[in-house]
């Protein structure tokens, strides 16, 4: 196919041209006389008496006419403003590649106008050599090199630069490429498209020498260049190749570390890009480097505070008179554009009503080696919140976004009560929390007022789970819907149903679970502003739960031996304001009731009985972390519960250790029954449970974000003579998920070893575990957010405290993946490698287990 771009990007068909005669118009034109423009006198004002199309292909005359606004009885002055207006009007539509209005005809007050365009070509197919097909439909999709496009000289150029810069900036510095284009014989004006893309070798750095360097070795101003560095086979995790947008950066960051440092003349004087002759394939970098003089700092000087004193703004500063100078973190604790809601003098002004305030750091004088500064602050007007509008809720209520907002029209401006009014609307998992920015309007430094517009996109809040499949000796089925966003009041509003009445945020959520051997059933509803005045959330639970035996002779459920237990709570959690508004205290009231029907097990002595479990529950939670509540950057929760039942034992009389010498629990013989002594200690269970849980987000790089976390549970007896109860307990391994749990049991995830093989048979009162679990986000859009992870986890189960040694842990190590889609919850695998054996008296590693997670997180 012959190469015909430059050739045709000469000619009329890719060259946009205005051919405009006297800002467009043209007197005559062959095919009329010159008497029929003989009158004609430019500026005056003429009535279009008719319009007409010349050089249309593709296009029909009406549509043109009106593309161009004229019409028929139209005075217009000619030339004039409307004839430049119909042209810019038409030649904005990029649909066309030369444009000419004439006047064909004059008589009297009336002139016959006609506009003669040349089409753009259409592209009617496209070729892309030398690119797999995946990245050939990303490159289709980026370019927009669709059929019907429009063929402008600008698009192709434009199109050639973008596949040119985006193969540079992958490293491969020696990308080419060519559009050839070709007449398609189908269609009068269309063509054809051949892009060859020629990528080469992707370019590496193969040295970075620096010249003129006395105070820091090589090595360390290396390091500094964090994306560009020299080839190294041992260092998988950064590749060499040079990317020049980087290379930028990190020229950017070196003066910035040399500032860090107080070499604050610190400049690069020439960088040099050298192609190796002995390998096309790799670059050498040359930095001469001016170093300059070490600095420190002097007298630093508030001029112009008159809200805060200058020993509360020193506070604040952090920099001292002899302090090393250091102008990165001058800047940062002037206005520290990282982070939103940073230690630093701007955002002590902004946060207090000063949103008009302006501090700038100025050097006034330099002694030698010192430098002395002046803050100069403008604190400038007060400035109130006006209005505040939500946008983009089209499910949610507005009442259970504004409740939630902590700028109020009226108060005082603040950046901080911005920045934590997006935590809180992103935490209630209705919305798109990544999309959350607030935007500051008609701001009015006279009036010192401005309003603030959220914008949301709402995500799906609701989730199903649908699961099949075989263990427990035979098929089980699950149905789950969980729906977060639930109305109540409109329960009976039919016209509200789709499907269910949402937009309050209420969560309703219903759990069917069964198997031959076992059913369970679960209903539970929160209301999070009981009342509607407070965040005071209230919540209700309903649990029925019925386990059969196995009958090993039939393979088959025995439904004469049954365990059944039957729940409800209640609960009420506040928001706290001391000691600060993160914190929560949640108290509830729980009650199980247990029946065994001939259910003989090693889990209790008795197999006909009952049990009862009356308990109350306060938990003490702090929760700062940032927006995402799927993907947290930053921030910490820490929760301690406590659980307790009545202290029956205090009102009793009886004497638990020495309940076999009582008629009433001995055989005809006199023997102690032990079957009667356990019915009558866990008759009404008697225990106290307590549990912490800290975990904390770090940022480490960009999204790279570290969590780490620790855990710690113990069950404990008032009356050691009753002893521990043998529900309740910690069963510690494996996913931590658990398909149902009859005695009240948690489970307690720990990768790397199977479910529950960490603690003892009948379970663990004490248990610690620590884990550290490195998160990096792949997409973090509303309709599935994905990041992949490594861990360390250890930690292990014990039957009492003597055992406890937290140093003597159960190790473990691997990587998974999260996919957290709004209808389904979150979905996750895990691959973990246990470094020790789950019995102590093997040294041979446990190794490898591959763990599936749904609809909880670690």
């Amino acid at each position: 196919m012959k190469d015909d771009l430059e050739k045709r990007a000469n000619n009329s068909l890719f060259k946009p041209l205005f051919s405009f005669w006297f800002l467009g118009l043209v007197l005559s034109i062959s095919g009329f006389s010159h008497a029929q423009t003989e009158g004609f006198v430019k500026g005056k004002n003429y009535v279009i008496d008719s319009i007409s199309v010349r050089g249309i292909k593709t296009f029909n005359a009406q549509t043109v006419i009106s593309y161009s606004g004229l019409r028929k009885g139209q005075e217009i002055n000619v030339p004039g403003e409307e004839v430049s207006a119909v042209i810019s009007k038409l030649w904005g539509l990029d649909l066309f590649s030369d444009i000419n209005f004439y006047v064909t005809k004059v008589e009297n007050n009336k002139i016959s106008v006609e506009i003669d365009i040349e089409e753009l070509p259409t592209l009617t197919d496209v070729k892309i050599n030398g690119l797999k097909k995946g990245s050939v439909e990303s490159l289709i999709k980026d370019t927009e090199l669709i059929t019907g496009k429009k063929l402008s000289e600008s698009f192709l150029t434009n199109t050639k630069n973008y596949i040119v810069n985006k193969y540079k900036k992958e490293g491969f510095l020696d990308t080419k490429v060519t559009l050839n284009t070709l007449k398609d014989t189908v269609g009068s004006n269309s063509y054809k498209m051949v892009v060859n893309v020629d990528k080469g070798d992707r370019i590496k750095i193969k040295n970075i020498d620096f010249q003129g360097i006395e105070v820091f070795k090589e090595g360390k101003l290396r390091s500094k260049l964090k994306n560009t560095k020299v080839k190294n086979p041992a260092r998988f995790w950064k590749r060499s190749k040079f990317i020049d947008t980087d290379y930028k950066d990190d020229l950017s960051d070196l003066i910035d570390f040399y500032k860090e440092e107080g070499y604050r003349d610190a400049r690069i004087l020439k960088d040099t890009l050298i192609r190796n002759e002995d390998n096309s394939n790799t670059l050498s970098l040359q930095l001469e480097i001016e170093e300059g003089n070490k600095y420190y700092f002097g007298d630093i000087n508030f001029i112009g505070n008159t809200i805060y004193t200058d020993n509360g703004l020193q506070q604040v500063l952090g920099l001292k008179k002899g302090d090393v100078y250091n102008g990165v973190l001058l800047k940062k604790r002037i206005a520290d554009t990282s982070k939103p809601d940073g230690n630093d003098i701007t955002n002590l002004y902004q946060n207090n009503g000063y949103l008009f305030s302006n501090i700038n750091a100025v050097e006034v004088s330099a002694v030698e080696d010192t430098i002395n500064f002046e803050i100069r602050i403008t604190e400038g007007k007060l400035a109130s919140f006006n209005k505040i509008v939500v946008e983009g809720n089209t499910k949610t209520n507005d009442h259970v976004i504004y409740r939630e907002l902590r700028t109020k029209p009226g108060e005082l401006y603040s950046k901080e009560k911005l920045v934590r009014t997006v935590r809180e609307v992103g935490q209630l998992g209705f919305f798109d929390a990544e999309q959350i920015n607030p935007q500051i309007e008609n701001v009015d430094p006279n009036s010192g007022t401005i309003d603030v517009r959220f914008d949301l996109v709402e995500s799906g809040a609701s989730q199903i789970e649908l699961q099949g499949g075989y263990g427990q000796g035979g098929f089980i089925g699950t149905l789950g819907l969980s729906f977060n966003n639930f109305s109540m009041r409109n329960i009976f509003d039919r016209t509200k149903y789709k499907p269910l009445p949402m937009g309050d945020g209420q969560t309703l959520a219903l759990r069917l679970q069964a198997s031959q051997f076992y059913n369970t059933y679960s209903f539970s509803f929160s209301e999070p502003w009981l009342g509607g005045q407070q965040p005071v959330q209230f919540s209700a639970s309903l649990q029925h739960t019925i386990q059969y035996r196995y009958d090993f002779f039939t393979g088959l459920a025995d439904k004469t031996q049954s365990f059944q237990i039957s729940g409800a709570t209640l609960g009420l959690a506040k928001r706290l304001r001391v000691p600060d508004d993160f914190f929560q205290l949640s108290q509830s009231i729980s009650y199980q009731y247990y029946n065994l029907n001939n259910y003989y097990t090693g889990l209790f002595t008795f197999g006909d009985g009952q049990a009862n479990n009356l308990a109350y529950t306060v938990n003490l939670t702090r929760n700062n972390t940032r927006i995402n509540p799927i993907f947290p950057t930053g921030g910490s929760t820490f929760s301690i519960n406590a659980k307790f039942t009545p202290p029956y034992s205090l009102f009793s009389s009886k004497d638990y250790a020495n309940l076999g010498d009582l008629p009433e629990f001995q055989d005809e013989n006199g023997n102690p029954i032990p079957e009667k002594i356990d019915q009558e200690k866990y008759r009404w269970l008697e225990f106290y449970k307590i549990k912490f849980n800290g975990t904390w987000y770090t940022p480490i790089y960009e999204k790279l974000t570290l969590k780490t976390q620790a855990d710690f549970g113990f069950i404990g007896a008032y009356n050691l003579s009753r002893g521990n109860i043998p529900f309740e307990r910690f069963f510690l391994g494996g996913d931590g998920m658990v398909s149902y749990a009859l005695d009240g049991r948690e489970t307690i995830a720990l990768r790397g070893y199977p479910n529950q093989s960490l603690s003892s048979t009948d379970g663990s009162v004490i248990y610690n575990k620590f884990s550290l679990e490195l998160r990096y986000p792949i997409t973090l859009k509303p309709s599935a957010s994905i990041y992949a992870l490594t861990f360390l986890e250890a930690g292990k189960g014990y039957n009492n405290f003597r055992e406890f040694n937290p140093f003597i842990s159960k190790r473990s190590a691997g990587a998974g993946v999260r996919i957290f889609m709004p209808a389904f919850g979150l979905l996750g695998i895990d691959f973990g490698y246990g470094f020790d054996n789950v019995n102590s008296n093997l040294s041979t590693p446990n190794g490898w287990e591959t763990h599936f997670v749904i609809g909880q997180r670690f």
